[in-house]
């Protein structure tokens, strides 16, 4: 079984509190994706999709409050937020947070333990970490289903990855019997949905030709 560790986004300009808290997050077993700007940040939430977010309040081309509102526009309102902020310290700047969104708000210097403590409740609520190890795909299937969402007929895939079209076939049956699903389309869009496959830059022309074309694209054939 593959097992996707989980993500964490973390904005914050200032470069040592961001440092900071990425160590602490990669050493708890999570992976830290830094960004010290909303622009930043918005382009590795696309690349990347984050199981969380830990957002400064004030952070370069925008603010925290915005930041979360674009990012739940993206994934949703089951994406855990927590605002941090060292200057916006004020009942009512918490109050704020919560309003435009946000799950929790940590005064900075930040507790370590608690902020941990804090990050695993949203996440055990949201559900984040029980979603890709209840597909339970492989390592192969997962390979081979980001490959179907970028648009790879079976026989272009086949080649990539050094094995026969019938082997390719067989996995894309095996991963819509795990998914519960019937087609690739229902397959690639619970993969986007529980973080398993990545938006590449080809994913995007496929949807921007797709979205052109004004209908839902048909996935290659087995």
């Amino acid at each position: 079984m593959a097992v996707r560790r989980t993500t964490i986004l973390v904005v914050d300009d200032d470069q040592g509190f961001r440092e900071f808290l990425s160590g602490l997050l990669e050493r708890s077993g999570f992976d830290a994706v830094p960004a010290d700007s909303t622009h930043e940040a918005l382009e590795e939430a696309r690349g990347n999709r984050p199981d969380a977010a830990i957002l400064d309040v004030g952070i370069p081309g925008g603010s925290g409050y915005g930041l979360c509102r674009d990012l739940r526009d993206v994934y949703g309102p089951g994406l855990p937020v927590i605002f941090v902020s060292g200057s916006r310290t004020d009942p009512v700047d918490r109050a704020a947070g919560m309003l435009v969104g946000g799950d929790d708000y940590l005064v900075k210097p930040v507790d370590p333990d608690e902020l941990l403590a804090r990050v695993r409740r949203l996440l055990e609520r949201s559900r984040a970490w029980a979603k890709p190890t209840t597909h339970e795909l492989s390592a192969r299937e997962i390979e081979v289903l980001q490959l179907v969402a970028e648009g790879y007929p079976p026989s272009e895939i086949a080649t990539m990855l050094v094995i026969s079209p019938k082997t390719v076939s067989s996995h894309i049956q095996r991963v819509l019997a795990k998914l519960d699903v019937h087609t690739r389309a229902q397959a690639v869009a619970v993969a986007y949905e529980a973080g398993l496959i990545r938006v590449t830059p080809r994913v995007r022309e496929v949807e921007a030709h797709v979205a052109a074309a004004g209908r839902a694209a048909p996935l290659p054939a087995a």
